[in-house]
């Protein structure tokens, strides 16, 4: 039987892959499971739900509530919260469990079910399993004083927000940023916070009507953020994606300011501050080579981690590591967060360029992003990918040709019949020939 946890949480088609009936059968397994860990132990267990703004929120958080409540949970509702605010009031309310409804970058169509333990952190793979396995067994419900108790916590926008500008130690006064809100969970607490903290805001995408989240906007789509920027003179632009747990940056001129970038600038801030933990920011394979070297250069190591946030998570939480991310946006800062926060993204690089006086665009000169092509090859074994000596010895060939001005990361999908070929090299010409080549000997070698 198929895993319903993927990578972050339980994700799907709503009402067809991610019905009612299975957000109210995990609600109760993962109450459960959490209770048998021991986290309520001594006390009347609680929780916190939050969701995006898709439609299909409404009914499944109605079934969430069932869920939780029926096994004795009380229930704090959050409303329209991004992910790292339903993380946030996890742990500052001392709360036992925490669920947020959300298919982050995804359609609107979509939902997905995310379960967070005490402290908001992201639940590991083996109570993932375990919520799994208790989903179908006989259980004991509660009744009269028994079941839990649902209610609505009406500060938390206010509560998240003053978190996000306490984060802030240098004023934003002075500074004209677009916030895209993707219209989404923070179309409300993003430009509030951007506010608080001393900047000057104009958000756009920040209207959600339920149907319009992601919708050629946010983090996915920069056109109309690159457009708002330049029409408004702002210094800044920031595209959140429809969970506010990822963030990407347009500068004064309209040029996209990926998450490398993002992560560089950071990194820099915080290693001059003292902040960065050994030294060492943590990334993902997928990160440009660019990134790398100008760490290298200034004295930063750099670990790397498969692609994902969760891998990111683990590596930072393993060794203590206090800056992590993805080329996507998804930037996480340990010393104020516990998963990947958006809107705290947009803070922290405003708060660089008040602090030092720089534009954006100058900050993310630190790096120099190498031309970098992907190409998916669909139809093929991807199981082979990995034990193939012909493609090996295409794939060392091309490396031997790039030397370090440039290399080649060639991987499985984990959740499609594909194999990603990426190229990086001194010019987009090259790295599309080089990636051409070798998606060809992929299609031949691995041919089905």
């Amino acid at each position: 039987m198929a895993r319903l946890f993927g990578t972050d949480g339980v994700r799907g088609l709503a009402n067809v892959d991610l019905t009612a009936n299975l957000a109210l059968d995990l609600s109760v397994a993962a109450a459960h499971v959490l209770a048998d860990r021991g986290e309520f132990a001594g006390h009347r267990p609680r929780a916190v739900v939050g969701r995006d703004t898709r439609i299909s929120g409404q009914f499944l958080e109605a079934a969430v509530v069932a869920g939780l409540a029926s096994a004795g949970v009380d229930v704090l509702l959050l409303g329209d919260l991004p992910t790292p605010g339903v993380a946030y009031l996890t742990d500052s309310l001392g709360v036992d469990l925490g669920v947020m409804l959300s298919a982050s970058h995804n359609p609107m169509p979509d939902n997905g079910i995310k379960f967070l333990a005490r402290g908001g952190r992201k639940l590991d793979d083996a109570i993932e399993i375990a919520i799994e396995k208790r989903m179908d067994e006989e259980w004991a419900r509660p009744t009269g004083g028994g079941v839990g108790r649902v209610s609505t916590y009406e500060a938390a926008v206010d509560d998240y927000a003053a978190h996000l500008v306490r984060t802030v130690t240098t004023p934003l006064a002075g500074l004209k940023v677009v916030l895209d809100c993707a219209s989404g969970a923070a179309s409300v607490v993003g430009p509030k916070a951007l506010r608080d903290a001393g900047a000057e805001v104009v958000a756009i995408h920040a209207e959600p009507d339920g149907l319009n989240i992601n919708d050629n906007c946010g983090s996915t789509h920069l056109g109309s953020l690159q457009a708002a920027v330049l029409a408004h003179g702002a210094d800044a632009g920031f595209g959140l994606d429809g969970d506010a747990d990822r963030c990407l940056a347009v500068d004064a001129s309209g040029q996209v300011v990926d998450g490398d970038q993002i992560l560089a600038i950071l990194a820099l801030a915080l290693r001059e501050q003292g902040r960065l933990a050994k030294d060492t920011v943590v990334a993902t394979l997928m990160s440009n080579l660019g990134f790398v070297n100008a760490m290298k250069e200034h004295g930063v190591g750099v670990r790397q981690t498969k692609v994902g946030d969760r891998y990111v998570l683990e590596a930072m939480r393993v060794s203590g590591y206090s800056l992590g991310g993805e080329q996507s946006g998804h930037v996480i800062l340990s010393e104020h967060a516990t998963t990947g926060d958006g809107v705290l993204t947009a803070l922290k690089v405003l708060e660089r360029m008040a602090s030092t006086g720089l534009a954006l665009a100058e900050l993310a000169s630190v790096m120099e992003r190498l031309p970098q092509v992907l190409v998916n090859v669909p139809g093929v074994d991807k199981a082979r990918a990995d034990e193939d000596a012909v493609l090996a010895a295409a794939v060392a060939e091309e490396e031997a040709l790039l030397g370090d001005r440039g290399r080649v990361l060639l991987r499985p999908s984990g959740t499609e019949p594909l194999v990603r070929v990426m190229v990086e090299a001194p010019t987009s010409d090259q790295a599309q020939q080089v990636a051409d080549r070798l998606a060809q000997v992929v299609r031949t070698q691995l041919s089905l």
